[in-house]
């Protein structure tokens, strides 16, 4: 057995700062005020935010643009996260596994219903797209992989939290709750209970007039995932959005049962 020594407990009670990385915690320091922010940033507010210069930041930005997790936005305004990370998270297992099957049923979905689709996971108090389908040979709403919107601003986020398992709606509710007036919590919560009873949302888009959104739980055997998206126009060739509503509930069913999801959990009537 190895011996303690006075060393030791010190290193332990500084939380092993001696296997500190200053080089690497800057790197993560910058990619999480990046991810943080609401627009792209300069170096200065960069170097400003983290206390830091920006001689001494320098070389660590130049390193992480040119390994592709930052760069510099389209109008030249400052430096944003690319999508490596998100590409990189998404290659896990869980998530590969849901867009192995996603993908297909949504591109059936699409060619169906002349409308795109799109699905979309937690990731904490936010939702994010992880995959999008396009209608087929018609215009439709286009919204790109990477996108993230707060969980309670969304048809798509109350359904998530609609069917949770009670334990972790509760969990959702005391961290989510607080960052909304109370109007908007009644509101999110309204859709929420629409999502139980009817095992479909559909509801006004918050982006345009002319766009309803149509949200389905997808399930696998460990409870909801995702929820599949339908940012139904309506137009002269477009189907109803009891149609589309009807086409979806069937979709995101079949994907349920190839994720593994057993029959008594797809019955969305033990969340009412």
């Amino acid at each position: 057995m190895a011996r303690r020594t006075a060393e030791t407990d010190d290193a332990e009670e500084a939380g092993d700062a001696r296997y500190r990385a200053p080089a690497l915690e800057k790197g993560l320091d910058i990619i999480e005020l990046l991810a943080a922010a609401a627009r792209p940033m300069p170096p200065k507010q960069i170097s400003e935010q983290l206390n830091k210069s920006v001689s001494e930041l320098f070389r660590m930005v130049q390193v992480l643009e040119n390994r592709g997790y930052v760069a510099m936005a389209e109008n030249q305004s400052g430096y944003e996260l690319t999508n490596k990370l998100f590409s990189l998270g998404m290659s896990r297992g869980i998530s590969k596994n849901l867009l192995d099957h996603a993908m297909p049923a949504m591109r059936s979905l699409a060619e169906n219903i002349l409308q795109a689709c799109h699905i979309v996971v937690a990731s904490d108090e936010q939702i994010v797209v992880v995959g999008q389908m396009d209608a087929p040979s018609i215009p439709s709403f286009h919204i790109r992989v990477g996108f993230r919107q707060n969980i309670t601003g969304t048809a798509a986020g109350a359904v998530l939290y609609a069917f949770q398992r009670p334990k972790v709606r509760d969990a959702w509710r005391a961290a989510l709750q607080p960052t909304v007036t109370e109007p908007e919590w009644e509101a999110f919560e309204d859709q929420a209970y629409c999502a139980r009873a009817k095992g479909v949302l559909v509801a006004p888009s918050l982006y345009a007039d002319s766009i309803t959104d149509i949200s389905c739980p997808v399930f696998s055997d460990r409870g909801v995932l995702a929820v599949m998206t339908v940012p139904h126009i309506k137009s002269k060739l477009s189907v109803s959005l009891e149609e589309c509503a009807a086409t979806l509930i069937e979709t995101v069913s079949g994907l349920s049962k190839a994720l593994g999801a057993p029959e008594s959990l797809i019955d969305v009537s033990q969340f009412r």
